[in-house]
C-alpha cells in the first residue's frame, strides 16, 4: 500500500546549499513539487550566506560539510545565520551521525525552527518534506538515529572516565600543562599523556584540524 501523501503547507522561499550538484538538483525538484520556490541554490558556504543576504529566505536547507575545507562549513554558515536572524528556519542534511554538529545546531533552537537530518531520508520523499514543513513552520527535527546516539551520550559524559583520569582532567579545566599535572599527582609526563590521550578517546573526540579538544574535553568536565 503506497504511503500517504504529504499534505501542503503554505509555500516557502527556499535558500539551498549543497555541493553535490545531483543532490541540489534533487532537492530542488522536490520543493518545487511541493510548491516550494527555491530562490537560490549553491554549492558552498560564502554562497549561501551571500543569498540569504540577498534573497531573505522563509527557510535555508543546507548540507554540513562544503568547500573549500568540506569539514563544518555549511553548520558554522547556518549557526551565523540564526544568530544574525533570531528565529530563521534551518535545517541541516549530513551523511553521517555527528553528535557535536547536532549538539551545537540544536542549541540555537530555542525559539524552533531548526532541523538536523540524515541525508538517507532525503531519498524518502514524505519524510523528508514533513521535516521540512516542520521546521519552516517554527518546528524541531532530529532524524530518529541522532536522537538515538544523543540519548545513548547523553548520559554523565565523564562516567566512563576512571577516578585517576577524572582527576587528570580536573587540573587540565583548571588550564594546567601535562608537565605541571605530572609534578602534582607525582607521576611521570608520559603517564599524562597517556591519561590525556584516554580521556579524548572517551569523550569521543579524535584528531581534528583546527580543534582544541583539550578545550572540548573541559567544556564537557563543566558540563557534567
Amino acid at each position: 500500500m503506497p504511503p500517504a501523501p504529504v499534505e501542503r503547507s503554505r509555500a516557502h522561499r527556499v535558500v539551498l546549499a549543497e555541493d553535490s550538484v545531483l543532490l541540489r538538483e534533487g532537492l530542488v525538484g522536490v520543493l518545487g513539487r511541493f510548491g516550494h520556490e527555491v530562490v537560490a541554490a549553491v554549492g558552498d558556504a560564502q554562497a549561501l550566506r551571500d543569498a540569504v543576504a540577498t534573497y531573505a529566505p522563509d527557510v535555508v536547507v543546507t548540507d554540513v560539510r562544503m568547500p573549500p575545507g568540506f569539514k563544518d562549513e555549511g553548520l558554522r554558515a547556518a549557526i551565523a545565520l540564526r544568530e544574525e536572524r533570531p528565529g530563521l528556519p534551518v535545517l541541516v542534511l549530513s551523511q553521517y551521525v555527528q553528535r557535536s554538529y547536532a549538539a551545537e545546531l540544536l542549541d540555537t533552537g530555542d525559539g524552533g525552527g531548526v532541523g538536523y537530518l540524515l541525508k538517507d531520508r532525503v531519498g524518502q520523499v514524505e519524510q523528508f518534506v514533513d521535516a521540512f514543513t516542520r521546521v519552516a513552520e517554527g518546528g524541531t527535527v532530529v532524524d530518529p538515529e541522532v536522537v538515538r546516539q544523543l540519548l545513548r551520550h547523553r548520559r554523565d559524559p565523564l562516567e566512563r572516565l576512571t577516578p585517576r583520569e577524572r582527576e587528570v582532567l580536573a587540573l587540565v579545566a583548571e588550564g594546567r600543562s601535562n608537565a605541571a599535572i605530572a609534578a602534582e599527582l607525582v607521576v611521570t609526563e608520559a603517564a599524562v599523556g597517556k591519561h590525556v590521550g584516554n580521556i579524548l578517546a572517551k569523550l569521543d573526540l579524535p584528531p581534528a584540524d583546527g580543534t582544541h579538544r583539550r578545550v572540548l574535553a573541559v567544556l564537557a568536565f563543566l558540563r557534567a
